[in-house]
């Protein structure tokens, strides 16, 4: 049934069965390129992740501005690149591996938990730099408080479920409008299966829910939340993409144009906002 040459999600281009997904993504061209293991690359990754995010307290912005800047780049950096490296799956070597789309959903994840510290930070060394702060000794070993707000006490004594509830809630919320977004997102990577698009018209469909998901999730992040806009254009191009590529009969092209439709209209609302506030940054949430 795969001698016409199609491109199946089972199968690799050209209709060539793969054994596995993971199991054809590990030996790929594209995990060889790489001088060491790439696995092992994403261990030691995580390893950083960890022991940057559990260092200090949540006054680090202000006590360890390097700390919480390190952290930022190496979560916002590590997504973006896993997500990259789920898009170019199925066109370059197709297959797609379960376990690295569950490792790039758990980075992607982790993105707005990191924004909102990260731009505190950003916010505090300009502060103390134009009150005649050095910039670099505030970098390495934090500065002094530039008003009420940057006096919290330390909060490592605290009930650990009190921590835990702060660090899912803080600058965080969970808008139905994005949810609803991520999920048409998902359901976008999943249109061979269920409508039975293919290339070129599925990988559209797959870059796109890729990027969806990662645009969703990162605006449920209350001090980022007009990055929801980029899904506008995405869902515009949805829309019109069936009409552009091939790949789709009937079904798909009405299925591409809903979503497209329905992703432009739940982009375009901000959603519920938490009771925090952000300093001046509360005039560019919306």
């Amino acid at each position: 049934g795969h001698a016409d040459g199609l491109w199946d999600p089972f199968f690799g281009p050209g209709g060539a069965p793969v054994r596995n997904g993971s199991e054809a993504v590990v030996t790929s061209w594209v995990s060889k390129g790489f001088p060491i293991a790439d696995a092992g690359l994403g261990a030691f990754a995580y390893c950083l992740d960890i022991l940057a995010g559990a260092i200090g307290d949540r006054r680090r912005w202000r006590t360890m501005p390097w700390m919480v800047l390190l952290f930022g780049l190496l979560i916002i950096p590590l997504g973006v690149v896993s997500v990259s490296f789920i898009i170019i799956q199925p066109p370059l070597i197709g297959a797609l591996c379960t376990l690295c789309i569950l490792q790039a959903a758990v980075t992607v994840v982790l993105i707005p938990y990191s924004v909102d510290e990260v731009l505190a930070t950003i916010q505090y060394l300009w502060g103390a730099t134009r009150a005649g702060e050095p910039f670099w000794r505030t970098f390495w070993m934090g500065g002094p408080a530039l008003s009420e707000n940057q006096t919290p006490g330390p909060d490592l004594d605290r009930p650990v479920f009190e921590v835990l509830k702060e660090f899912v809630t803080g600058g965080v919320n969970f808008p139905w409008t994005l949810v609803a977004s991520t999920l048409l997102g998902a359901l976008l990577m999943t249109t061979p299966l269920i409508i039975g698009t293919q290339p070129p018209l599925y990988f559209s469909d797959h870059v796109l829910g890729c990027l969806i998901i990662m645009v969703a999730v990162t605006a449920m992040a209350e001090v980022v939340r007009s990055v929801r806009f980029l899904n506008v254009v995405l869902g515009a191009w949805i829309a019109v993409s069936p009409f552009v590529l091939a790949g789709g009969e009937t079904q798909a092209i009405a299925a591409d144009v809903t979503i497209g439709l329905a992703l432009i209209v739940l982009s375009l609302p901000r959603g519920t906002r938490s009771d925090q506030h952000y300093g001046g940054w509360d005039r560019a949430i919306v």
